[in-house]
């Protein structure tokens, strides 16, 4: 989290924006920033979507800096690789994220795994709730998917649920040890799969 602070930070002085600014900019309160660049909180991945709308960069670019990328004469051929537990950690109080070939910055879709440490309902202070669409994909344990419009539903190791992120959802594990899942998560308003907040 004290790397996200520093990122934080210097994004703001680039910008010679105040906290007061950034919380205009972001739609999060002046509070939360200040806790979230000292280190004090650490952010949702709802949060990081507003982050990195207010300051116009790629999710992957709250945590460093990216150059430029090298691409081949057509315009394509971007590729990212992440090795076994070598993705970002980020944790929340309700989800431990590791943010997946976070090298790549300007992103249509954002994947992570995510260890579900969520026991209950009531372990979120609100549904979760961003632009996009979200894929989550159980590969261990089993976990209860609440959204706002329909009934909970149970989903174990196999079963997967996609969903319009803008509607309010949350995930809780149901197994005896935390479940595991993979979330690929569009970021854009109107991007689609082959063209995503989920998150953490």
């Amino acid at each position: 989290m004290s790397e996200l602070g520093t990122r934080l930070r210097g994004l703001r002085s680039q910008r010679t924006w105040t906290l007061e600014r950034a919380a205009q900019a972001t739609g999060l309160a002046r509070s939360t920033l200040s806790k979230i660049e000292n280190g004090l909180m650490s952010p949702t991945y709802d949060a990081l979507i507003k982050l990195a709308a207010g300051f116009a960069v790629d999710i992957s670019e709250l945590f460093e800096p990216h150059a430029p990328e090298p691409v081949n004469g057509s315009g394509s051929g971007r590729r990212s690789l992440t090795r076994a537990a070598q993705g970002k950690a980020l944790n929340t109080p309700v989800y431990e994220h590791l943010l997946l070939c976070n090298d790549l910055s300007n992103k249509l879709m954002t994947p992570f795994c995510s260890t579900i440490t969520a026991r209950a309902f009531d372990d979120f202070s609100d549904w979760d709730r961003h632009a996009g669409e979200e894929l989550i994909y159980v590969l261990q344990g089993k976990i209860e998917l609440f959204t706002e419009f329909y009934e909970p539903e149970r989903l174990g190791a196999g079963d997967c649920a996609y969903l319009d992120s803008r509607m309010g959802h949350r995930v809780i594990s149901v197994s005896k040890a935390h479940a595991q899942v993979l979330w690929v998560s569009t970021t854009q308003p109107g991007t689609t799969a082959g063209g995503p907040h989920a998150v953490l």
